[in-house]
């Protein structure tokens, strides 16, 4: 993987850390997946290890959880 995944559910508190992030790294580096609008990259999250979102998974495989905005099983429902 070359690029960072920056996972979230569209809630304030992820919009503030995908806005944050982006200021940090560059768009350049991340991808953006909004786990509420495409629903088919919650399995993918969590075989990377996320729990809650917003969370970045790095293009070493490790995950930062940042903040709290949702658990994965909030984000299921």
């Amino acid at each position: 993987m070359n690029k960072s995944i920056f996972y979230h559910a569209g809630c304030p508190v992820c919009v503030s850390a995908e806005q944050d992030l982006v200021d940090l790294i560059g768009l350049e580096n991340v991808t953006i997946v909004h786990i509420g609008e495409d629903r088919s990259r919650i399995q993918e999250a969590e075989n990377f290890g996320v729990r809650s979102v917003p969370a970045l998974v790095t293009p070493t495989g490790s995950v930062l959880h940042i903040n709290y905005g949702a658990s994965m099983e909030d984000v299921k429902q």
